[in-house]
């Protein structure tokens, strides 16, 4: 089509520190950035691949120019779904999650719209992001915590996994006694680890514990549930769209990132049915430029939780725009996703 392009590039973000949790510590971060241009607008998306799901860099390279060609009217959402789908049945959600994002910001910007906006959400101001603590020797989670909570974060979310969790929370709970305090376990403890760390995180009044079991220990994590004072949010155990409803009966809530579903359009239909099945929901992230974060941004008005400081871990984040206040972001009013290029 005479005036298309669509081009991407890969860039190595690295992050402050390294980023520890249960699976791995990693610095190094390769995002692929997908430029879409017709009729004199852009659209851009990124790529936030994650090897848990099934994606490297080199899946993202290899895949984007197989999956290019469903992206011909960006108006068509449903017809650019269904042909990613027809291409490549499975896997490579944030390879597709890209794309939906260069459509979407196309399209937001050829109307003059944030993309908040053409999606139809609301004004309404977003959810305070919790900050991470990533796993590290325990002084520095200490060290972590205090310097987080003395920039004026009111939520933090502590990554554990480790054989000394227990004296995490505590140490972490007396670092920075009048936050907000989440737990993420990744997936990493057994069932019995798990029923004795409910009393130490009620006892922590912790307001919520991500993926405490393996991804799909859906009965231990039910179990979990029948008697836990702590919400217990889904995060591995949700890979697909068509999870949701399935995961109502084993948790709480369940965690959204667009790089993980396959886009923001895809993080939508997930949310409606999240609330057709009774779940709470946190909009969630990868370690992503601001760009992806605004995305997920878009749709976290809508959410009772957000988890949304992926660019805010960052060295080097390639795009500016949004506006951090501690962890509360507002709303990007810019057209489309509302950031642009350093």
């Amino acid at each position: 089509m005479a005036g298309v392009s669509l081009s991407w590039k890969t860039h190595e973000l690295h992050t402050a520190q390294p980023f520890g949790i249960a699976r791995w510590t990693h610095s190094v971060y390769p995002r692929t950035f997908v430029t879409f241009t017709q009729g004199g607008v852009t659209g851009q998306g990124e790529a936030a691949p994650n090897a848990f799901y099934g994606e490297t860099r080199g899946t993202v390279e290899a895949t984007l120019p197989l999956l290019a060609e469903a992206l011909t009217d960006p108006w068509d959402w449903d017809g650019l779904h269904a042909r990613l789908k027809a291409l490549m049945p499975q896997g490579h959600p944030s390879a597709r999650c890209a794309l939906e994002m260069a459509a979407v910001d196309w399209c937001a910007q050829s109307v003059g719209l944030p993309a908040w906006q053409l999606l139809g959400l609301s004004p309404s101001p977003l959810p305070e992001s919790s900050y991470t603590v990533s796993i590290a020797a325990l002084d520095d989670m200490r060290r972590q915590a205090r310097e987080a909570a003395a920039r004026g974060h009111g939520v933090l979310k502590v990554k554990l996994g480790t054989d000394h969790d227990e004296a995490i929370v505590e140490a972490l709970r007396e670092e920075a006694p009048a936050v907000a305090l989440r737990v993420d376990a990744n997936a990493a403890w057994t069932r019995a680890q798990a029923r004795r760390m409910l009393d130490v995180l009620a006892a922590a009044r912790a307001e919520l514990v991500e993926q405490p079991l393996a991804a799909g220990d859906l009965d231990g994590h039910a179990a979990l549930r029948a008697v836990s004072s702590v919400p217990i949010v889904a995060d591995e155990s949700l890979h697909h769209v068509g999870d949701v409803l399935a995961l109502a009966r084993a948790f709480d809530g369940v965690n959204l990132k667009l790089a993980k579903l396959g886009g923001p359009l895809q993080a939508l239909r997930a949310l409606r049915l999240a609330r057709e099945g009774g779940l709470s929901v946190m909009m969630g992230c990868m370690i992503e430029s601001s760009l992806g974060i605004a995305a997920a941004a878009a749709l976290a008005g809508a959410c009772d939780w957000a988890d949304l400081d992926g660019a805010l871990l960052l060295a080097d984040d390639p795009f500016v725009g949004l506006d951090w206040q501690a962890g509360q972001l507002a709303r990007p009013q810019g057209q489309g996703w509302g950031v642009e290029r350093r």
